[in-house]
């Protein structure tokens, strides 16, 4: 990211975490920001299939979940992106998108940015009313997106996730930024991209 004058405001990688319950928007969010910020974008689906192509070690057991529609373990997730954060089309920053969703993961992530010689950034959290998610979900049109269902969803979401969201938000050195989604995609990205801003600003003032 570059301040008005051209010169980089933010010299270490940007490494951000969207963090949000199925239908917030963290997908497009994500890209959109990936874009704009000049960084890499990393979705677990896309991780997952990238080992699975390349048939790695770790591809090869993510496979046998996937393909049995078990969850794959959170020890498997965090190798998945281990090895896909090794390329080096990462090393300028990224944004994640659908990982960590758990405390163990988020440690995951931790340690193998450290052993990168990078740090996360922020976690921006996404917040919808459920109302609305609903709503957006149910408009999609899959077989899968029926009120209930989504209700289903959206229980196990928070029932998983908020102990995560309260890691975060009791861990000191890493900022939990909650940014309202219930708007259109261009204003939900203006918001988070303001909030960043302000957030490296503040980092550069101290």
């Amino acid at each position: 990211m570059e301040t008005t004058d051209g010169r980089r405001a933010h010299t270490a990688p940007l490494v951000l975490v969207l963090f949000g319950a199925p239908g917030v928007g963290k997908g497009t969010q994500a890209q959109i920001l990936a874009e704009k910020l000049g960084i890499a974008h990393l979705s677990t689906g896309d991780a997952f299939r990238k080992a699975i192509a390349a048939q790695t070690e770790v591809g090869k057991q993510v496979q046998r979940y996937v393909e049995s529609g078990a969850l794959v373990p959170d020890e498997l997730v965090s190798q998945t992106v281990a090895e896909e954060l090794q390329k080096p089309q990462y090393r300028s920053g990224v944004v994640l998108d659908g990982f960590p969703r758990t405390i163990a993961q988020a440690q995951a992530l931790e340690k193998m940015l450290r052993n990168l010689g990078m740090s996360l950034t922020a976690v921006i959290n996404l917040v919808v009313p459920e109302e609305v998610i609903i709503d957006r979900l149910v408009k999609r049109g899959r077989k899968d997106d029926q009120p209930e269902i989504i209700r289903h969803r959206l229980e196990i979401y928070h029932k998983e996730t908020a102990p995560l969201l309260h890691y975060y938000q009791t861990h000191s050195t890493i900022p939990v930024i909650t940014i309202d989604g219930n708007a259109d995609i261009d204003t939900v990205n203006q918001r988070i991209l303001s909030a960043i801003k302000s957030r490296i600003h503040s980092d550069a003032q101290q």
